[in-house]
């Protein structure tokens, strides 16, 4: 590969990390917001199918992100985006703490009280989010190269699939049994939430298999690389 193809597949890689950082910090500031998404007019548990926190809708891209750099840039680099979206979501932890804690003056738009109910729990949410995350993000990465490994480099989608199956299960029930716990939400839809979020990533999952397809024969084309070939970076 040369010195150009190196370059720009550096480029390529800080632009993926930045769309992971961002996926993975929003998550976590926007998570109190629940919708109902009703392919199906279901209840499990005393709860609707599919009733989930927004917070869930730009996760399942930071899978596939550390899916594609998994399978282009090799274990180490998608452990590395992992270790940064991490410490982007506690630096950014810190960031709403100080604003939390500055007084409003009179005529702000928002006031104190309104500040903290939307961003008051979000240390909580944070703290369980990155706990269940490196959990959910290291299961899916060793899972991902023993599939690689295994079947050298073939079967794109059982290594997509299988990893991102058990590792968002992983994810989702860490994340809402330590909600549950520290209170933020009640012990009553914990089945109900754990279910329905664990599904919608599961579809998720299998809705984004073609884009990661898509995505590695665009690097393979590009950088042309053999099967089971990896970029190494600067």
């Amino acid at each position: 590969m040369t010195l150009k193809d190196k370059l720009a597949a550096q480029r390529i890689y800080l632009l993926l990390s930045a769309l992971f950082i961002t996926s993975l910090v929003v998550s976590n500031l926007i998570f109190q917001k629940f919708f109902y998404w009703y392919p199906f007019n279901m209840e499990v548990f005393g709860t609707k199918l599919f009733i989930i926190s927004v917070g869930i809708l730009p996760y399942p891209v930071t899978f596939l992100i550390t899916d594609l750099i998994s399978e282009i840039y090799g274990k180490k680099r998608a452990n590395q985006v992992v270790f940064a979206g991490i410490f982007a979501s506690l630096f950014s932890v810190l960031i709403i703490y100080i604003a939390d804690s500055v007084p409003a003056f009179n005529n702000s738009p928002i006031n104190d009280a309104l500040f903290t109910k939307v961003f008051g729990r979000t240390i909580l949410a944070v703290g369980a989010s990155m706990i269940a995350y490196l959990l959910a993000q290291f299961v899916d990465i060793q899972i991902y190269h023993f599939w690689k490994n295994l079947t050298k480099g073939k079967y794109l989608w059982l290594r997509n699939n299988f990893s991102t199956w058990l590792s968002q299960f992983v994810d989702t029930f860490s994340v809402v049994f330590l909600l549950c716990f520290f209170e933020v939400l009640p012990w009553n839809l914990f089945k109900g939430l754990l279910l329905s979020g664990f599904l919608f990533k599961v579809l998720v999952a299998a809705f984004d298999t073609p884009f990661l397809y898509l995505g590695v024969y665009l690097f393979k084309k590009r950088f042309k690389l053999k099967v089971n070939e990896e970029i190494k970076l600067i």
